[in-house]
């Protein structure tokens, strides 16, 4: 077991502890964000899911028990779920997570968060939606945020990198 492993594990039954005393949304955002990492370091699909299960209902909890938190808290909270639903996603390439990720997201996009904007885009291109990923990533493209070496490498959009829109986009913040 990798070292990065057994802190998180380790973490995870701290946080769980700290729960029992007073749970809040950042630790329910620190327990899903670790239940998270732990299904990037698992090889074993049935782990991956389990732990992803885990951070869905953690944050999706955390978003409807805690009434008053700052913006930014349920902004993180909600970019956590779109992250675990997309890994869910990237899994079992079902295309339902993609929506999910688009039903969780699509009513922030007026806070004009980059990763919002990022994700969105992602979900589209993953349901097959040329048009609205096209407009999530111009959206993504104007953020002070906007990262060119992400879009660039991230896997999902290589099936877009030769059209003249998307080297457009590329090609202007390159200068």
């Amino acid at each position: 077991m990798f070292e990065n492993t057994k802190q998180v594990i380790q973490r995870i039954g701290e946080t769980d502890q700290l729960y029992l005393e007073n749970n809040t949304p950042a630790l329910a955002l620190e327990r899903a964000d670790l239940r998270l990492q732990l299904v990037v370091f698992s090889n074993l699909r049935q782990e991956q899911i389990h732990f992803l299960q885990e951070a869905v209902v953690l944050l999706e909890q955390a978003r409807i028990e805690h009434e008053e938190m700052p913006m930014s808290l349920y902004l993180n909270l909600s970019l956590h779920l779109a992250k675990a639903y997309m890994l869910y996603f990237e899994i079992t390439k079902e295309q339902r997570f993609a929506l999910i990720t688009q039903q969780i997201l699509k009513p922030l996009s007026q806070h004009e968060h980059s990763d919002i904007y990022f994700f969105l885009a992602y979900a589209s291109i993953s349901r097959n939606e040329p048009a609205l990923t096209r407009y999530w990533l111009g959206k993504y493209h104007k953020t002070a945020d906007f990262n060119l070496e992400l879009l660039q490498q991230h896997h999902s959009f290589k099936q877009i990198r030769e059209e003249l829109w998307f080297m457009k986009l590329i090609q202007s913040k390159l200068h």
